[in-house]
């Protein structure tokens, strides 16, 4: 239950929800919005040192949490590594144009996959990995 000091939370969209931790969690959040229409739910303030505890966005219908890292608190900054970010969309050409005027890194070029599908893969500039996935036909 809410309270005057605490608002309400926006709605987690999704059943499982990726919580990436980068370095710099609201420039992030900006790059997230031109490269991949990300929409902003909510961000907590920055503390003292420039730094986002939480911020939540949808994208491509779900949810992706973000927030810097906070060493101090056993969260030291790690580069992203062993997953990938899928996301399953209808016009995979715009969204991979989009992120790449965007900044991101090409990977792997859109291409016709062997299970039916077309998928492309870009790196942000904080390291993480998207993948863009449209069914044939």
């Amino acid at each position: 239950m809410a309270t005057e000091a605490q608002a309400p939370q926006p709605p987690v969209k999704g059943g499982v929800v990726a919580y990436l931790q980068v370095d710099g969690a609201m420039k992030a959040a900006d790059f997230y919005k031109r490269a991949l229409g990300a929409e902003l739910a909510m961000a907590m303030p920055p503390d003292d040192k420039g730094r986002t505890m939480h911020v939540h966005l949808y994208i491509n219908d779900g949810s992706v949490m973000l927030a810097d890292a906070y060493p101090e608190h056993g969260h030291a900054l790690e580069k992203p590594q062993g997953f990938t970010l899928t996301l399953q969309v209808d016009d995979i050409d715009a969204w991979w144009k989009r992120a790449v005027d965007a900044g991101a890194t090409a990977v792997l070029p859109v291409t016709e996959m062997f299970w039916g599908a077309r998928y492309g893969q870009v790196r942000d500039p904080f390291g993480v990995l998207w993948a863009f996935n449209q069914p044939l036909g």
